[in-house]
């Protein structure tokens, strides 16, 4: 049909486009925007494009022809010419309707001959105008080639073409070095033209030409790849829509697009249509080693013998051009390499193999002793490429000087190039071929003429090629070749080459493959050759490039591909060309190559004992013992199209944490490669199972990123449960280890199934495929020939069989064959790996044979076992030594040591009285040693079980023969039992046999604790008891850095051991909890506090179930009830004590810093604070206020401290100054306080049968009299700088009294303060143990038979610490080991102190302490210890706020912006605006690192700070109050949203979030991250909001209630109204809406004003995300408030007049409290 043909004036339409849509009109500085018909919209920044398309520009259609399936349409554009486009298949092509333009005259790419029949998987919809079309997948519609987004513009010298895609994964188009597998879409573009240059990691052109990309629809897998079939210049320009944009300047757009439903089967078809790559010699798999310039023969046989001597497996020398006489082809050196001719014959005699080199450009030069014949034939011939004229020989320069560049597209070149390449094997015996420089690659700019100006040499528009300039580095655009101008077909050159060279190749080795190695390359050229990645550099970037470049050319058909090993240019380090050696050993293509000038880098070079060589040899080996499995993926490669070399997106696709992975790779489908790329290199293990080669080892994790310990000699191999790889004993050659015996590795799946293939054939002949002479073998449980062709004349057998994930013992194993069944004696089965190991088999190749086992089956379920051996090295000697089993998982986590069933006590004479029980319990006869010789068990024990209170319970274990430590903590028990059984809210259960405690909820019947269970084990230092959960949801249990709030139940173990530790993963902290809160199934909640100081960590499995383990004292449990979590928190701190209630100026922001160097810089603070009028209420010194680091010592930089805290005071500020509790003992002069401590006897000593001397520690004093530098290392410093110190022991009346004589005396004497904050108090020492580390008494304590796991460092206990055999005395005076109070240290020392404080101070204050034990929140809050400035950080101080609140803190917090290391802009503002509600505020950061208080910043910090501080203050009354209700009932202060929404169960998982009390939720940015703004279905209602402010004199403020939801966080079914407070001009009330809701509002003022008030309403669709986090008022609720004061510290915003917030629940009611004191007075 035709169509109507555009004309007249086409004005262009510029509707508002979006940015990443945008297609530019104006890539070049041609005409101006709007001369070329086009929009102009300049931005802020250039990525963009400014000039862009209009939607009405490019082409309508005339005509279109639809004959049977194939379409042609004609278009005209505005103006002339018109063109032609024709679909066929996934083929379309957009050519002149007019006039005959340049078209690729590819080899094996044909036009379809007929046209095709059947269904397609695609369907294209069409647009006549403007034109374009889009490629849809026929199953989904989904759309994934939308030329409708841009015009087709179509100019003799200008072809464009734009796209819209439907995925952002874009995976091609080259040659260059792209940083990364997938592609950047954010505006990059990409110049493709084939170019000599360096990959260093530009943007520019490289060696080949392949405008060809993949593109991942989603996790579906489906793909499609994009080929242009178009040789000339061109770029491509992919943006964020994301979209693709090609340029080219010349041929047609010749595009063929390529549906799969993997990312594999679209280079299978992408491979079919240009042509299956070649499949190598099997000799070309193995190791290279080439240099460039040897200088002489001599020498290649000095690297070719040194490697030899030392057994490197070693295939293939290769000399460069320095073989040649002066770099001319066709030539040899007849001085330094006059030999050889004869090389071939020598390396052949060791079965190895000669490569050499050829360039194309062919001197013009003679040869020292005549002629250069190879150039006079060639002349004579034609066979060069001409200038313009079609007559003149081009002449440029390259290696050999002035040359002239073989035209390989003429026949009458091939003939010649086949000709002299005959004449040159005559002369020297080679193997193969490698060619370069065939870019073409020229020296002179075009020619040594230079080249015209014409619109060839210099088009209209240049792609941004490297220098702008067509011809640079290369010939003159408008010389001639047959196929057309150089300008056409300039990129084809290095292809043309190839062609002819395989000509050559066939006429030489006839029946034998052979081999080509080229470096310019284009789609096709893998059907003949294989590639390298050209002259890299021996640097770390370049080994990490290689692997997205090998990739590449998986796609681009070239799997025969590697990088030059430990780089080309530059001298490698030792450490970079030995990871590189481990990688490259796994390149298909591997050769050690580098460049003239350089050290030599083979691997021999390093010497005979070096890692280097070692672990190239270890993993050369690795390579040939693989080489049949490497040689079946070239085979199902040259056959089907599979990659050798295999991104893991391309098995994984549905993963898309694989989308991105290219630091890693697989070869084929089974083996992943992890090598080492980075000092720290994080790898990904996809979902699978994996095996790691060396150990064959199941590794236990799967879909996530691990740090693999890679040594120094290691890279990363693991095989994928589900393969069976074919392997072959090594050999130094393949001529070798062809003639060793063969094997199998099976890696059994999750399926226990395992399936590969064997590919096998003589290894060289060409063509074999066709003759039927080779085996191909399916391996799955069974061997089966699928076709043998091919006797191996070496009589090849499969020796051994490994099999890998064999989960129990096999009880027979037999082979049948031709029907006769041999059972296999001769196995054996690793019960640690797992591993079945079958030897001397024989299994013929090309026969039929199958293996089968049985397998023994475990009775216990793996998620019933219970670990009988924690310790590291189990065994199955050492298991059944303690009397358990011994059963092998492939689970992560599964105990493969455990209990059996009867493994613990039987209870006797069980008889339960009205208020408990209280029985004997015997360990079970004929049970072994628990195994740990040093701690005896003691076989009878009581148990007590008491009733205590009707949500109350306890039950004790220990030894009624024995006095065992009990911990000294007073708790608050009824003196009488709970005795009425109707009261309880729990029943209790006895099992006997083995014996157990069952507590039972009896509203629900939910068993909320079950002991019975096998392992319960009681000896001196050794105690185990495990309980089953009531479900997967457990809080608590510290101090541990914990990266969620509930506890991940899968095979988890925390440590609990007081140490001087800063916050990570795993790492046992400074205080000790060992208390936890159980949510039910049935939302019913309770807690279980383990009342025992000793060391100990818990277990979690996903039974669910929990171990505790022990190193001491007794089992003493305590059981609340709730059943609420609030009323858990409630009763727990009934229990052991409800938190302090703080002095209301505690709750002002707070500043610290360990790093001062002067009182000065605190004066220069302090005003810039005030200054700045940001609220700020106390002040710290750190120890640097301290001379030495002495207590109670003032440093003479600081003796204006005193007067300064003086002044501040006065103006209504609070001082905290810093103790610790270890005191100096060094001193020349009186030090008071250490002279008082010795004269009362309050420090540790060590028993008086050890000795009576003190136990002396470091810590921070200083030698007197020293200067400190502090640039030696830690533990120099410790040792020849920190003096002797002692610890006082607070647990003894007297050391209380010398306490707080010595604060008193510092208050009065020397400097006022306000508050104390205790640190270093687990304690902490410097030395281990004592000094000289050297412990007295029996080492079992500091070494206890039980190491916990990351808690204790293989020191022992005494890490960091004091030793275990210390002697304290418990305040009636008994004597205790220091290993039974160890954790109560912080505990004991805070008590005291706060005593000190409030006699001293007749004031309330607040004491701060680092290390706590349950109870010490009577006396102290807490901070969450020396943290890192980083992201993470931030929500794990909610986390740790949340757990505290559970243990009885409610005053907590964490170092606003870190403690250790430098804060960052961002970082440190969203830490502020979330610290700003901690109840415990203050921020503190270490010594060395910038200031990062709120004015260290800049003026918008500072404001933003004063912000979101308004806010605490003008809400300070609500958190007093919290916190009464906190001191006075129990109740959280920092609240889980769980606490207040249990029935909700998505709050059950919720850590990012918090409240203050019930009313108002927190939700701060905690990531460097955008968010967006999500308005949950609950809020989509009518609702009626009610304001109630009553104001008492002028003052003016703003309020701003919001309804949406900020930063895509969780906000429960309750209704929450965001809140923003601050000082303001006027009334405002801002709604962020979502446009779903319907809101009705209303306000009620009762004002008093002596000024004009002005009241203004706003509706806001947006919320700013920089300024402020998102806090919510739930509904129902009152809150009250005071008007702040910016400019003044607490005292005086306490005069401001109160005001309440009133915000309604559904039934129109509200509630709230306020409590109001003095703030600091003492009392209740």
């Amino acid at each position: 049909s035709a169509l109507t043909e555009t004309t007249g004036t086409v004005v262009p339409e510029c509707p508002v486009i979006p940015l990443g849509e945008r297609v530019d009109c104006f890539p070049d500085a041609g005409l101006g925007c709007l001369q070329r018909g086009c929009c102009w919209s300049p931005l802020d920044e250039r990525n963009a494009p400014w000039c862009f398309f209009s939607t009405n520009h490019g082409y309508s259609v005339v005509r279109e022809e639809r004959p049977n399936i194939y379409s042609e349409f004609y278009l005209h554009p505005s103006h002339p010419p018109s063109f032609h486009i024709s679909y066929f298949q996934s083929f379309s092509k957009i050519s002149d309707a007019h006039n005959q333009r340049f078209e690729v005259p590819h080899e094996h790419i044909k036009p379809p001959a007929t046209h095709p029949s059947g269904s397609f998987n695609y369907e294209v919809e069409l647009t006549h105008n403007p034109f374009g079309f889009q490629v849809r997948r026929a199953a989904t519609k989904k759309v994934l080639f939308d030329t409708t987004m841009g015009p087709l513009v179509f100019a003799d010298q200008y072809l464009q073409l734009s796209a819209r895609l439907p995925s952002h994964n874009i995976y091609g188009l080259g040659e260059h070095v792209h940083q990364n597998y997938r592609h950047d879409t954010n505006w990059r573009t990409w110049p493709i033209f084939s170019r000599d240059s360096f990959p260093n990691g530009g943007t520019h052109n490289l060696y080949g030409h392949y405008p060809y990309f993949l593109c991942l629809e989603d996790e579906s897998g489906k793909s499609f790849g994009v080929f242009l079939m178009n040789s000339n210049a061109m770029e491509v320009t992919l943006q964020p829509a994301p979209a693709v944009t090609y340029r080219t300047i010349g041929g047609v757009l010749d595009f063929y697009i390529l549906l799969g439903d993997t990312p594999e089967q679209v280079v299978h078809e992408f491979l079919e249509l240009i042509g299956m790559p070649m499949i190598p010699p099997y000799w070309s798999l193995g190791f290279q080693l080439s240099r460039w310039d040897y200088g002489s023969l001599e020498e290649v046989k000095r690297t070719v013998e040194r490697n030899r001597a030392v057994d490197l497996p070693y295939d293939i020398q290769y000399t460069d051009i320095d073989y040649m006489e002066d770099k001319k082809d066709f030539t040899y050196d007849e001085v330094n390499f006059k030999d050889l001719p004869q090389f071939a014959d020598y390396l052949h005699e060791k079965g190895q193999k000669y490569i050499l080199i050829l360039d194309p450009a062919i001197a013009t030069s003679k040869r020292i002793n005549g002629p250069y014949e190879a150039y006079d034939r060639g002349t004579q011939k034609n066979a060069w490429v001409t200038e313009a004229d079609g007559k003149t020989p081009i002449v440029g320069e390259v290696w050999p000087g002035v040359a002239v560049f073989p035209d390989y597209t003429n026949p009458s070149c091939k003939e010649w190039w086949t000709d002299e390449y005959v004449r040159l094997f005559k002369e020297i015996k080679h193997d193969a071929l490698w060619i370069d420089m065939n870019e073409v690659s020229n020296f002179m700019k075009g020619s040594i003429k230079g080249c015209d100006d014409n619109n060839l040499n210099y088009p209209p528009f240049t792609p941004s090629i490297l220098d702008g300039v067509l011809y640079s580095k290369t010939l003159c655009m408008d010389s001639k070749q047959t196929w057309g101008n150089h300008y056409d077909v300039h990129s084809l050159y290095g292809y043309a080459m190839v062609l002819a060279t395989r000509d050559a190749l066939e006429r030489v080795f006839e029946g034998n493959r052979s081999l080509i190695l080229t470096r310019s390359s284009f789609p096709g050229v893998g059907k003949y050759s294989g590639h390298w990645l050209g002259d890299n550099a021996a640097n770390w970037n370049d080994i990490k490039w290689a692997i997205p470049g090998m990739l590449e050319f998986g796609l681009f058909g070239i799997p025969y591909i590697g990088a030059d090993i430990c780089g080309f240019f530059d001298d490698v380090s030792e450490e970079l060309c030995r990871r590189w050696m481990q990688v490259g050993a796994f390149y298909p293509f591997s050769r050690n190559h580098n460049a003239q000038h350089y050290k030599p880098q083979d691997p021999a070079v390093f010497g005979v004992d070096s890692l280097l060589l070692n672990t190239s040899k270890h993993y050369l080996n690795i390579r040939y013992t693989l080489l049949p499995y490497l040689y079946t993926l070239f085979y199902k490669a040259h056959t089907t199209g599979d990659t050798v070399v295999r991104p893991v997106m391309h098995e994984f696709y549905s993963d898309s944490n694989t989308w991105t992975v290219d630091r890693q790779f697989l070869w084929g489908k089974h083996l992943l490669i992890t090598p080492v790329l980075d000092p720290v290199s994080p790898s990904y293990v996809p979902d699978a199972v994996w095996f790691d080669y060396e150990t064959v080892k199941r590794i236990t994790v799967r879909k996530q990123q691990v740090q693999m310990y890679l040594p120094a000699d290691k890279l990363g191999l693991h095989i994928r449960g589900g393969a069976i790889l074919p392997i072959q004993r090594p050999a130094v050659t393949t001529v070798y280890s062809r003639r060793n015996p063969m094997g199998l590795i099976v890696a059994l799946d999750d399926n226990n199934r395992a399936a590969g293939e064997l590919f096998w054939d003589d290894g060289d002949s060409r063509g074999i495929l066709t003759k039927s002479d080779a085996v191909s073998v399916y391996v799955c449980v069974y061997m089966c020939v699928m076709h043998s062709g091919y006797n191996d004349p070496n009589n090849l057998k499969f020796e051994n069989i490994t099999v890998l994930g064999v989960s129990s013992p096999p009880m027979t194993v037999n082979v049948t064959h031709n029907n006769n069944n041999v059972v296999v004696s001769t196995f054996k089965y690793d019960t640690v790996k797992q591993v079945l190991y079958l030897k001397d088999l024989n299994l013929i190749l090309g026969q039929n044979y199958t293996v089968r086992w049985d397998q023994v089956s475990d009775p216990t379920p793996e998620t019933q076992r219970f670990d009988c051996y924690p310790e590291p090295n189990s065994d199955p000697t050492k298991c059944r030594a303690r009397g358990c089993i011994w059963g092998t998982s492939t689970t992560e986590g599964v105990p493969w040591c455990y209990y059996p069933e009867d493994y613990g006590y039987t209870a006797t004479t069980v008889i339960e009285q009205p208020s408990g029980w209280s029985f004997n319990i015997t360990r079970n006869a004929g049970l072994r040693s628990s195994g740990r010789p040093e701690s005896p068990d003691i076989n009878s024990l009581r148990v007590e079980i008491k009733y205590h209170t009707a949500d109350l319970l306890q039950f004790k274990i220990y030894d009624p023969t024995n006095k065992r430590f009990e911990v000294p903590v007073p708790l608050n028990v009824p003196s009488t039992p709970e005795t009425d059984e109707t009261k309880r809210l729990y029943i209790v259960q006895v099992k006997k046999q083995p014996f157990g405690i069952q507590v039972i909820r009896k509203s629900t019947g939910t068993l909320i604790w079950d002991s019975a269970l096998p392992g319960f084990t009681f000896s001196n230092l050794f105690i185990q008891v495990s309980t089953r959960l009531s479900s997967d949801y457990v809080y608590g249990f510290g101090e541990t850095e914990h990266t969620s709030y509930k506890h991940d139940l899968n095979y988890h173990t925390w440590g609990m051991f007081t140490k001087d530790q800063p916050p990570g993963y795993k790492l046992n902290g400074y205080g000790v909890h060992p208390f936890y809160m159980g949510l039910e199934t049935t939302a019913d909640a309770h807690g279980v506090l383990l009342l025992n100081s000793n060391a100990m960590d818990v277990t979690f499995q996903p039974t669910p179930a929990l171990t505790y383990r022990t190193l001491g004292g007794i089992l003493d449990f305590y059981i609340v009830m709730g059943p609420t979590p609030e009323l858990v928190v409630e009763e727990y701190t009934a229990l052991i004590g409800r938190p302090v209630l703080p002095a209301y100026w505690s709750l002002g922001f707070q500043l610290c810093r360990y790093g001062y160097a002067n009182d000065t810089e605190i004066a220069d603070l302090y005003r810039e604070m005030r200054a700045a009028g940001i609220p700020y209420d106390v002040q710290y010194a750190d120890i640097d206020y301290m001379e030495r680091q002495l207590d109670f010592v003032l440093d003479s930089q600081f003796q204006g401290l005193p007067a300064l805290v003086d002044h501040m005071r006065g103006e209504g500020m609070r001082f905290i100054f810093i103790l610790d509790p270890a005191i100096g003992a060094n001193e020349t002069t009186t030090y008071t306080a250490f002279d008082r401590g010795v004269e009362e006897d309050v420090f540790i000593k060590w028993p008086k049968q050890l000795s009576n001397d003190i136990v002396w520690g470091k810590v921070w004093p200083d030698f007197p009299g020293v200067v400190v530098n502090e640039s030696v290392d830690w533990d120099t410093q410790v040792e020849i700088y920190r003096s002797y110190a002692a610890f006082p022991d607070f647990f003894m009346n007297r050391t209380a009294t010398w306490w707080h004589r010595e604060i008193s005396d510092f208050y009065n004497k020397t400097m006022k303060f306000d508050g104390l904050w205790i640190d270093m108090n687990e304690p902490s020492s410097f030395v281990h143990g004592t000094v000289g580390e050297k412990c007295l008494g029996p080492p079992v304590y500091d070494n206890p038979p039980y190491i916990l796991p990351k808690t204790t460092n293989h020191r022992g206990l005494n890490h960091k610490t004091l030793c275990m055999n210390s002697q304290q005395h418990l305040s009636d005076g008994t004597p205790v080991k220091h290993y039974d109070v160890h954790n109560l240290y912080g505990w004991s020392h805070t008590k005291p102190t706060y005593d000190a404080l409030l006699s001293v101070t007749g004031k309330r204050g607040i004491v701060v302490t680092r290390s706590t034990y349950p109870s010490s929140g009577k006396w102290a809050g807490h901070w969450l210890g020396d943290n890192n400035s980083s992201w993470d950080q931030l929500y794990k101080s909610i986390i740790g706020m949340m757990e505290f609140s559970l243990f009885g803190f409610s005053y907590t917090g964490a170092d606003i912006c870190g403690f250790f290391n430098p804060a960052e802009f961002e970082m440190c503002l969203r830490w502020t605006q979330l610290g700003a509600f901690y109840p415990y505020s203050r921020n503190h950061n270490g010594k060395f690192n910038p200031r990062q208080d709120p004015v260290s910043w800049n003026a918008s910090f500072s404001e933003a700070s004063r912000d979101v501080l308004n806010i605490r203050y003008t809400l300070l009354p609500y958190l007093y109050t919290l916190m009464f209700y906190a001191h006075s009932e129990g109740s959280t202060v920092v609240r889980p949203l769980l606490h207040e929404f249990v029935s909700d169960r998505k709050t059950w998982d919720i850590h990012r979030q918090f409240l203050w009390g019930p009313a108002l939720l927190i939700s701060p940015v905690l990531d460097e991250v955008t968010y967006t703004c999500h308005c949950p279905s609950a809020v989509r209602n009518h609702l009626s909001l009610s304001l109630i402010l009553s104001l008492s004199q002028s003052l003016s403020f703003s309020v701003s209630l919001s309804l949406s939801h900020a930063f895509s966080i969780y906000l429960s079914l309750s209704l929450f109204l965001n809140l923003s407070l601050s000082l303001s001009l006027s009334l405002s009330l801002s709604f962020s809406l979502c446009l779903s809701l319907s809101l009705s509002f209303s306000m009620y003022l009762s004002l008093s004003l002596s000024h004009s008030f002005s009241i203004s309403l706003s509706l806001s669709l947006s919320h700013t995300l920089s300024q402020s986090l998102s806090l919510s008022i739930s509904l129902s609720l009152i809150l009250s408030f005071s008007f702040s004061d910016c400019l003044s510290p607490l005292p005086f915003s306490r005069k401001n007049p109160l005001g309440l917030i009133v915000a309604l629940s559904d039934n129109g009611t509200a509630q709230g409290s306020l409590f109001w004191d003095d703030g600091e007075g003492i009392g209740e």
